[in-house]
């Protein structure tokens, strides 16, 4: 049985090709009478727009581009997560997904909008300079619309689950970058502490294990037993991990460690971290829905979407 063509459902409703093309792209422009009209003999004869053709009426690609703008570790399934979650929302609507690495491609082809993650607060002024609508992954000072998962909430967690667990000294491992996300999670230790009357006690460093392992292990007479390290991310939390029992010490009576991320390396640290789990796919699903949003209303402001964390206890605090 031949496909339904737009002139089928014209006959069937009555109506002329205009009005179901209309009805199709901009149905506000037709009475609610109209619009059912269309819509039933479309039922009728199990007629699907095509994508294509909505998308060349209303002028379109549905093409979004996604740019990083960061180093990615290609082990770390992090951002397949992340990818899996953004193409999940657009996939509703029928979107096309393309991946750029490079920020100066980001202009070659049209595209409806931007995705991208990894953006630095100097990346502001280029960022002003482009003309189509933009969502950010991961939280910002300008005004830019964002996606994130809400660090200062996980790293209260994190740091009320140390002292629920009578840890009695809590350091936070921080990473060195003077960005919104850093400070948000630095604050909700800090905020945590300064209530129970403690004071905090912060070291920051360049976000591999490596060095968060060397760190510990040039200051192992500095850390008193019943430590728990908060840390700001997964990768710094193994390398303490490591540190601590490469030095005698005893995981989870005598040292705690609570990593931030939980995709993939709390899993495969031995002992499993205890980590600040971050809802990766459904954030990647929230970014596509907002940016799909923003084209759909001409680029209008929308805001941020802050998705709350889930503290996950594993082996490396006490039970």
């Amino acid at each position: 049985m031949a496909m339904a063509t737009l002139s089928d459902v014209a006959k069937e409703a009555n109506v002329s090709k205009m009005t179901v093309s209309r009805v199709i792209n901009h149905p506000e422009q037709v009475t609610e009478d109209l619009r059912l009209l269309v819509i039933n003999a479309m039922k009728t004869l199990n007629y699907r727009p095509n994508s294509a053709a909505k998308a060349l009426a209303q002028n379109r690609t549905n093409v979004v581009k996604f740019l990083i703008l960061e180093d990615i570790d290609t082990t770390e399934p992090y951002y397949m997560n992340l990818l899996f979650g953004i193409a999940r929302g657009l996939d509703k609507q029928q979107y096309a997904l393309q991946l750029i690495s490079d920020r100066d491609k980001l202009n070659a082809g049209n595209a409806d909008g931007y995705l991208i993650t990894g953006a630095r607060t100097k990346d502001s002024e280029w960022l002003d300079q482009l003309e189509k609508p933009l969502v950010l992954y991961g939280e910002n000072r300008y005004g830019y619309d964002f996606v994130d998962t809400d660090n200062k909430l996980g790293e209260t967690m994190a740091t009320e689950y140390a002292l629920a667990k009578n840890y009695q000294s809590i350091i936070f491992i921080g990473i060195d970058v003077k960005e919104p996300f850093e400070y948000s999670r630095e604050a909700g230790y800090i905020n945590t502490l300064q209530q129970n009357g403690l004071l905090p006690r912060i070291h920051r460093m360049a976000n591999r294990s490596h060095i968060s392992q060397g760190f510990i292990n040039d200051h192992w007479a500095e850390f008193a037993r019943n430590t728990c390290f908060v840390c700001a991310s997964d990768r710094l939390a193994i390398g303490v991990v490591r540190a601590i029992l490469a030095k005698g010490g005893r995981i989870p009576d005598d040292f705690g460690v609570i990593g931030h991320d939980g995709v993939f390396l709390d899993q495969v640290s031995n002992p499993q971290l205890t980590t600040v789990q971050q809802q990766v796919m459904s954030l990647g699903e929230h970014l596509a829905r907002m940016l799909l949003s923003k084209i759909d209303q001409s680029g209008a402001q929308q805001g941020e979407v802050l998705l709350t964390p889930q503290l996950v206890a594993r082996g490396t605090t006490r039970p």
